[in-house]
């Protein structure tokens, strides 16, 4: 398993008959962080939930680190760390003990002194002993991440990950992004955030109607540029008129 972390040709979804992706490309590298913009319903969330094995794509190959994603085994899962639309943490347990059953999922070695730090790092220390019901949406979403930075993941996608975060706490998630794809890992993530984006992102795509519409390959990024073609693509989404999508889209 020392292939790259994403190779994707050609892939499709659909549900219930709606075409969600139609014939989309991918590659990462190790190192690099890819940022997938567009409007509502443009497949981003399909896609990243493709590359996060929770899905099927209808046509297409996926490898993830050189393996094919339908028959990954458990290794594969588990070197993926993923933040979507739900936190994926357990309401009734409280934020310790959230990221103490991962840990143990895991099988970390040092299961206490990472969680400590991560806790830390996300500001949850104080309370960290308190059941997850009763956090915020913001603390839910700063746990979330640190669920699924805790093993140190080799792929790391985040569905708009920003959700909730205050400005300090985004300003430690881009330290935090910047820092791991340093290390090597790869990084995928969707955003509305132009800026944020392009603050941390190596490559750039802009998703609509489930087709890559514009991306830029690497380089310096102009924020003016992006936040250009981005509102190109939407106007141009909405003189074709709305399309129908899946809420999962």
């Amino acid at each position: 398993m020392s292939g790259p972390p994403v190779r994707a040709s050609g892939l499709t979804r659909a549900f219930a008959g709606v075409p969600v992706l139609v014939g989309v490309d991918l590659a990462v590298d190790a190192g690099e962080a890819v940022a997938l913009l567009g409007p509502n319903g443009a497949g981003k969330t399909t896609l990243l939930r493709l590359l996060a094995l929770l899905l099927r794509p209808g046509a297409g190959t996926l490898r993830l680190f050189g393996i094919d994603a339908p028959g990954a085994p458990s290794e594969v899962r588990r070197r993926l760390g993923y933040v979507g639309h739900e936190s994926l943490c357990y309401p009734d347990l409280t934020g310790a003990e959230n990221l103490a059953f991962y840990a143990r999922l895991f099988d970390l070695t040092d299961p206490a002194g990472r969680i400590a730090e991560l806790l830390a790092w996300s500001g949850l220390e104080a309370a960290a002993g308190r059941p997850v019901r009763a956090y915020s949406r913001g603390m839910t979403q700063r746990l979330a991440l640190a669920r699924a930075l805790l093993h140190e993941p080799d792929l790391l996608l985040l569905d708009e990950p920003y959700t909730g975060l205050d400005v300090q706490a985004v300003e430690a998630l881009q330290e935090r992004l910047s820092a791991v794809r340093l290390r090597g890992t790869a990084i995928v993530f969707t955003t509305h955030d132009v800026e944020r984006a392009v603050e941390i992102a190596t490559r750039l795509a802009i998703l609509d109607r489930g087709r890559v519409a514009w991306t830029h390959g690497g380089g310096a990024v102009d924020t003016l540029v992006v936040t250009a073609a981005y509102e190109a693509v939407i106007a141009r989404g909405r003189r074709l008129g709305p399309a129908t999508r899946s809420r999962s889209a």
